[in-house]
């Protein structure tokens, strides 16, 4: 084709006379379009069975029907096809009963190829204005309701730049990663970086689809092609043509849906429930999951061939308990959004001893029950300082039990350390624990002001305390 696909219209041209039939099976073509010709109304019918069409050119005059019939069934069982009526008899009551009924514009023979090439470009333009619309839409939801991709911890910082990287291309993307790590944000990131950031961002929890209906939700449907389809239904990558859709749970698809998915990869084309020909879609995919898609394999629970097209360039967002580095930020970004002003409004809500209450819980719902947190102890706490005892029960009662140097009764005396093992053996592990106590202790338990007088990172604070917890556990 001469032009891309989201730029090309598939046109029904039906007139009876030969000679225009043959002209516009010429002229549609070099004009970049897909046509399918007519010679009547009925043959018309059969065709709108079989394919779906972006625009439909109808003669008012022919023999076995009216252009105006055709124009009604048309909108009937494809309300989405534009239509353009074109007679010899032009008369001011046929084009407003035309226009009436649906029809988009109204043209008189005999026309000229730039006269009907205007109509088209003016559809394009159409489709391509209800395509912004539709950015629009998914723009502001993800200014309401994304957290934004917040955090330049180490590993963080891997994935911003692996968005920096494939956000231009338009190479599919596997996010990976546990469920509320945030893998929504990263995908509209990469899309709101991409060259299709001003067309459709369509995003799809195939997990929330209906196994008897994630077909023609996502291929769509022809008219009759099952109980109660009773019109046609454009699926989810024909709503996103031009940008890009986002599966997330593609764990989630069964086996049929991945060929159909294979396919689309393959040949970037789908075919509607009912439907004897393929329709182009120019869409990118961004996928993502939580599960293990390598051990759904071994289970013969997800296609391999698939799984490779897919990861192009994978993404394994980590979750929020690996990058504690960050959640002070995050915290305050979320907290921010919960009270509908700017970070920098909230920066001094939260106590230290609140972050740290926060650093010392695991956040199994990682960034999402994080942003639940900052959401009821904005309100608990009226919208004034928040204290440990404004969070959520789980986050106040289930924060890691890490034992600490306890001072003597008298404050001047030397801090004696229970160490785990044997009391006349120590090892330079037992060394390097009490020194990294003494300083979280001289801190008040600030784990960052801690690491950083260290001078390692916050991850790594936690890993050597987590260790010594399960020894101090198994010798206790």
């Amino acid at each position: 084709m001469a032009t891309q696909p989201h730029n090309s219209l598939r046109i029904l041209f039906v007139d009876d006379e030969s000679s225009l039939q043959e002209f516009m099976r010429l002229e549609m073509p070099r004009l970049g379009h897909q046509v399918t010709v007519c010679q009547d109304g009925t043959t018309a019918l059969q065709a709108l069975k079989t394919a779906t069409f972006d625009a439909a050119i109808l003669d008012l005059r022919m023999p076995d029907m009216t252009g105006i019939d055709v124009l009604e069934k048309l909108k009937q069982v494809s309300p989405d096809t534009e239509a353009v009526i074109m007679t010899g008899y032009a008369s001011k009551e046929t084009a407003v009963e035309a226009l009436r009924l649906g029809a988009f514009d109204y043209i008189t023979k005999p026309c000229r190829i730039v006269e009907i090439e205007g109509i088209l470009i003016r559809i394009l333009e159409r489709r391509k204005l209800k395509n912004k619309n539709l950015a629009l839409q998914t723009r502001v939801q993800a200014a309401e309701g994304s957290t934004g991709l917040i955090g330049h911890s180490p590993t963080m910082d891997v994935v911003h730049r692996v968005i920096e990287t494939v956000a231009p291309t338009d190479s599919t993307v596997l996010i990976t990663g546990e469920t509320g790590s945030g893998k929504d944000v990263v995908a509209r990131t990469i899309y709101q970086k991409s060259r299709r950031a001003d067309m459709p961002f369509v995003p799809v929890n195939c997990g929330a689809l209906s196994p008897t209906l994630v077909e023609s939700e996502l291929f769509g449907h022809r008219k009759g092609a099952f109980t109660g389809a009773d019109r046609d239904h454009k699926g989810l990558f024909e709503v996103a043509n031009g940008g890009t859709l986002f599966l997330d749970e593609l764990g989630e698809l069964n086996k049929n849906i991945q060929v159909k998915l294979l396919r689309f990869l393959e040949s970037g084309e789908v075919r509607r429930l009912g439907d004897t020909e393929s329709i182009r879609c120019n869409v990118r995919v961004i996928c993502a999951t939580n599960r293990d898609l390598h051990k759904m394999i071994q289970a013969d629970e997800f296609r391999e061939d698939l799984m490779y097209r897919l990861n192009t360039f994978e993404i394994q967002l980590p979750p929020l308990r690996e990058r504690r580095e960050d959640l002070p930020q995050l915290a305050k970004h979320l907290l921010a959004r919960s009270a509908k002003r700017t970070p920098e409004q909230v920066a001094n809500l939260l106590k230290p001893e609140t972050i740290d209450a926060m650093l010392d819980y695991e956040w199994p719902g990682n960034v999402r029950e994080l942003a639940n947190a900052m959401e009821y102890a904005y309100i608990v706490a009226g919208g004034q300082e928040i204290g440990v005892g404004h969070l959520p029960a789980n986050v106040r009662l289930k924060r890691s039990k890490i034992p600490f140097a306890q001072p003597l009764a008298d404050q001047n005396s030397p801090m004696i350390l229970q160490m785990p093992g044997a009391a006349n053996t120590r090892t330079l592990h037992d060394i390097e624990m009490e020194h990294i106590l003494r300083v979280l202790e001289k801190n008040n338990r600030n784990k960052p002001a801690t690491a950083a007088e260290l001078g390692i990172s916050l991850k790594t604070l936690y890993n050597k305390l987590n260790r010594w917890e399960e020894q101090r556990k198994t010798a206790g």
